[in-house]
């Protein structure tokens, strides 16, 4: 069956009409050209018997009136059928008659054997009996016509009802057998006319039909290779794309990992640098302490060049990276947030769904790290650390990361972290949104729906990553 079916897809709109088509019209005109030429011989065979009982009506019926007063003929009117039907031109055509009486009785036959004998009254001589002419072509079935089969001759089977001369009762019914060689030629030539007439009009009909699905297939089928030329084209396309948008997320990637490493060489170079040459001028106003008469001008220097050592050596902690090459998800996630809490003396909820590396690159590792970092400094600066929550999930190859607090939320200080276009006016969250959307992921700073709050989210796809 399914063998069936594939075969059939595969064919041509064409071909299956064909097919399909073919199966219906060949039905349709069997039985079509049944049905008209059994009209047509019925049609033949009862004009034929009309006329044939008009003309043995007046022969017969003159002959019967008895029948309407006794149960037999008289001797006379016998004789005479019997000269009609032995003597006569008529003899050539009818060869063979028989008088029914309405109760199934043969009043007078040309077969003396059935003279007196009783039958059952059949459908087509109780027909007759009704007052209809009913004539049968080589139906001979019936027990009273086994002389008649005997005879292997094409017979007409005429049934005729004999009525009374002055009320029009009937009171008999003529059956006689007519030989019908020329009526059988002509249903024969009825038949075949009929039959080619109906084959011809369903092959017409059927070849027009075919041709315009024809046409209609071989459009169909150009269209559709046409259709899976530019399919194939728009595939092509589409890979080279999906290719050329790997590449530049891939060069994105490297673009932030470089800048990443841009950062923690400037950071080491600040506390190598500056810091130390800032610590020297501190140990060298110490020195200087007893040869400055005014000490406080000195106090203010010496503050001065400690803040900015501590401002030096802030700003290269924040530029610099833990070595997270090597560190899952979940402990690049805890560690920040560990180092966030003890910076900053509050309590940071973590809640890590990643057991294992996942397969991340050094960028998303990289990413991770500051989404965190920004996201608590945010908590940090605008709720307090208030309710201060990280949550990290894979599913499906998607990386989720929130970052969220308990404070007023986006919407009660939007100037904090958006401008007046949308836009984020932080440097940290803009160049944050940047990273994520160059790795291919999808960056939201929006309110808390299920509490008073903020909350910052990350999706990234880390199959293509």
């Amino acid at each position: 069956m399914r063998r069936s079916v594939r075969y059939w897809n595969r064919l041509s709109l064409a071909a299956q009409f064909a097919i399909a088509g073919g199966v219906v019209m060949v039905l349709s005109m069997l039985l079509i050209g049944r049905v008209v030429t059994e009209r047509i011989a019925g049609a033949v065979v009862r004009n034929t018997a009309y006329a044939t009982s008009q003309y043995m009506d007046s022969i017969i019926s003159p002959l019967a009136q008895d029948l309407a007063e006794v149960d037999t003929l008289s001797p006379v009117a016998r004789r005479a059928l019997d000269e009609v039907f032995a003597g006569t031109a008529l003899a050539q055509r009818v060869v063979s008659f028989k008088l029914w009486k309405p109760d199934g009785t043969v009043a007078h036959a040309t077969d003396a054997s059935i003279i007196g004998r009783t039958f059952a009254v059949s459908d087509n001589l109780q027909a007759a009996l009704d007052g209809q002419v009913h004539a049968s072509f080589e139906d001979l079935g019936d027990e009273e016509d086994r002389g008649e089969t005997a005879l292997g001759l094409p017979l007409l089977e005429v049934y005729s009802p004999v009525r009374e001369a002055w009320s029009g009762r009937v009171i008999g019914v003529a059956e006689f057998y007519e030989v019908a060689t020329q009526l059988e030629r002509d249903l024969a030539e009825a038949r075949r006319n009929a039959w080619l007439t109906v084959a011809g009009t369903f092959v017409a009909i059927g070849g027009v039909l075919w041709f315009i699905v024809l046409r209609g297939s071989r459009t169909i089928d150009r269209q559709q290779t046409a259709l899976t030329a530019q399919l194939a084209e728009l595939g092509a396309l589409s890979a080279h794309n999906a290719a050329l948008r790997r590449r530049v997320q891939q060069a994105a990637a490297r673009a932030s990992a470089m800048n990443d490493q841009a950062l923690r060489r400037i950071g080491a170079d600040l506390h190598d640098g500056p810091a130390q040459l800032l610590g020297f001028a501190a140990l060298r106003l110490d020195a200087l302490r007893a040869q400055v008469a005014d000490e406080a001008e000195l106090d203010a220097v010496e503050r001065a060049v400690k803040d900015a050592i501590r401002e030096v050596r802030s700003i290269s902690r924040g530029l610099s990276l833990p070595d997270i090459d090597a560190r899952t998800p979940c402990e690049i996630v805890r560690a920040v947030a560990e180092t966030h809490a003890a910076r900053t003396g509050t309590q940071v909820d973590v809640d890590c769904g990643v057991g294992e590396d996942a397969g991340l690159t050094p960028a998303v590792k990289i990413c991770l790290y500051r989404f965190v970092q920004e996201g608590l400094n945010n908590a940090w600066r605008y709720a307090g650390g208030a309710g201060q929550q990280v949550a990290l999930s894979f599913q499906a190859g998607t990386l989720r990361l929130a970052v969220s607090d308990r404070g007023p939320g986006v919407a009660a200080a939007p100037s904090a972290v958006t401008d007046a276009d949308g836009e984020f006016s932080g440097i940290g969250l803009s160049g944050l949104r940047d990273r994520v959307e160059s790795l291919g992921g999808t960056f939201e700073m929006r309110d808390r729906a299920d509490a008073p709050g903020a909350e910052m989210v990350m999706e990234l796809d880390v199959r293509g990553a």
